[in-house]
């Protein structure tokens, strides 16, 4: 069934940022040309630097190379009409008298779209607006649903720790209702991740085996290619732990590992989202130094060239302690997954840019060819790709024509990429549609975000007053450090190193 689309105006705050430009814009020029907005639908600018409506248009959309780039020359029609629904407006965001300048704006532009006063406010900016705005939008009015709807859409990261996430929390809700605020994770707006919730719940082959009885362990990769680039400043404030796991990888764990909602709404499936979470088993400090991993890369040599290490990159404090890499080892104690280890990494300056989740099955309980040592060994696998080459892999043995009974893995698999007739949308298209529609099932909910931050605050407090906590260095484009090795050598389990091609990775990867 269709959801409903109500006429609307998408509000950027931050309009002039990185953001907006290379990903927001484009992403409401792909709805806006795949008929997916309303009839009615505007865009309006916030931010401080000064522009009229067309200055704005000019770099957003026809001076924007991430959008034109993708525009065929045949449509530059159609890059004007959506630029035409486009509006600026300066402000100082933090200077709450500026809102009723915004307010008469959004009035006008209203009144000339007739978007019956519907309001998705994008906050684009800084995280120390996050309250700011929020405050004063609702000063003027501008939350107030007595009429009209109005949506908060809050970027990460969400709070720097357990208690500032409370705090933010607590100081949006005296703004804005929580089904009116959207955290968004734009992991969760892949179409595979949105995949693993059909792959499980609507497979009899899938969700009986998922499970301690069946599964040996879960494996989720999410490595990158690239460095921190001229991100150094921040990456100084956050690291890998508060830049990926806290939010993205565990968001994608807690689907994996969720038990199946009792209706496919938007509540029931962030219900249990949460419920893993607080199934979560806390890290004692033990835990920590013998279960989480942290790394940094250092300065090595690939193709000839050298590559700099995290200390050496702009803005980086040369004696930093900042992690570029986690990989840790904890447990779900729930009756699902009781005793089931599940594993994390993610790092910067890894061999490829791959994200993915593994599902490692249990070998058959009768060593029926117990003679055959590649039998032995091998278990089934069960791998959903979410990015690059995003798709589906089983992996499971099958004989070798001829005597005897040699065995080979072989893989059964999908690629979207193989639906030539399937538009595979972005995850920011998706995000801000759902948006638009209401539907908050993708966006994370403030009770999740906080009992996410309580698995992963000890952790940074021990890493913070601990100076024995071991950062270990990784030379860049290598798997990260040894020591993640480890984690996994008590179980006599090894790490999944994966190309970028989901199949035939035993043919040709990276070099």
């Amino acid at each position: 069934m269709m959801k409903k689309t109500d006429n609307s105006i998408l509000v950027i705050f931050g309009a002039s940022g990185d953001l907006t430009f290379r990903k927001l814009i484009p992403a409401v020029y792909h709805l806006f040309k795949g008929n997916f907005l309303p009839k009615n639908f505007a865009v309006l600018g916030v931010s401080r630097t000064a522009m009229n409506d067309e200055e704005f248009r000019n770099k957003v959309v026809f001076e924007n190379k991430e959008l034109t780039k993708k525009v065929p020359d045949s449509d530059k029609e159609g890059l004007k009409a959506f630029a035409d629904k486009i509006h600026y407006i300066s402000i100082d965001t933090q200077s709450e008298p500026d809102y009723a300048k915004l307010k008469s704006r959004l009035e006008e532009v209203d009144q000339k779209y007739n978007t019956e006063g519907n309001y998705i406010f994008y906050l684009s900016t800084p995280p120390s607006l996050y309250e700011i705005i929020p405050r004063n939008l609702a000063a003027h009015g501008l939350s107030d649903q007595s009429r009209s709807w109005r949506r908060l859409i809050v970027e990460k990261p969400f709070g720097y720790s357990l208690a500032t996430a409370r705090e933010l929390n607590k100081k949006l809700l005296t703004c804005f209702k929580e089904d009116q605020i959207y955290r968004i994770d734009h992991y969760l707006g892949k179409e595979t991740v949105q995949n693993l919730l059909v792959t499980r719940f609507s497979n009899g082959i899938f969700e009986p085996l998922w499970n301690r009885n069946y599964v040996q362990h879960i494996e989720i990769t999410a490595a990158e290619l690239v460095g921190v680039e001229k991100r150094g400043g921040y990456y100084e404030t956050s690291g890998a732990l508060r830049d990926m796991v806290q939010n993205h990888l565990l968001m994608v764990m807690a689907i994996t590992a969720m038990e199946p909602p009792v209706v496919a709404s938007s509540n029931a499936i962030r219900n249990e989202i949460v419920k893993v979470f607080q199934s979560l088993r806390p890290m004692t400090k033990e835990d920590i130094h013998h279960n989480v991993v942290r790394g940094q890369y250092t300065s090595s040599t690939i193709k000839g060239e050298r590559i700099k290490g995290y200390r050496e990159e702009e803005g980086v404090n040369p004696n930093s302690k900042t992690e570029t890499y986690v990989a840790m080892k904890f447990y779900i104690d729930n009756w699902r997954w009781a005793g089931v280890p599940f594993y994390i990494r993610t790092g910067k300056k890894l061999p490829t840019r791959v994200t993915e989740i593994v599902v490692h099955f249990k070998n058959t309980p009768h060593h029926l060819f117990a003679y055959n040592e590649n039998i032995q060994k091998m278990n089934n696998e069960l791998i959903i790709r979410i990015q690059p080459d995003e798709g589906i892999l089983l992996k499971f043995g099958m004989k070798i024509p001829g005597a005897g009974f040699n065995v080979k893995t072989v893989n059964m698999d999908f690629h979207y990429s193989d639906l030539t007739d399937a538009y595979v949308p972005e995850a920011y298209e998706r995000l801000l549609l759902d948006a638009i529609q209401g539907d908050s099932t993708l966006y994370a909910r403030g009770d999740a975000v906080e009992a996410a931050w309580e698995f992963c605050d000890p952790i940074l407090q021990e890493w913070e007053s601990n100076p024995h906590v071991k950062l270990y260095g990784y030379p860049a484009g290598t798997w990260g450090p040894s020591a993640a090795d480890k984690l996994m050598a008590d179980e006599k389990l090894t790490w999944r190193y994966p190309c970028k091609n989901l199949t035939d990775e035993d043919k040709f990867c990276e070099l």
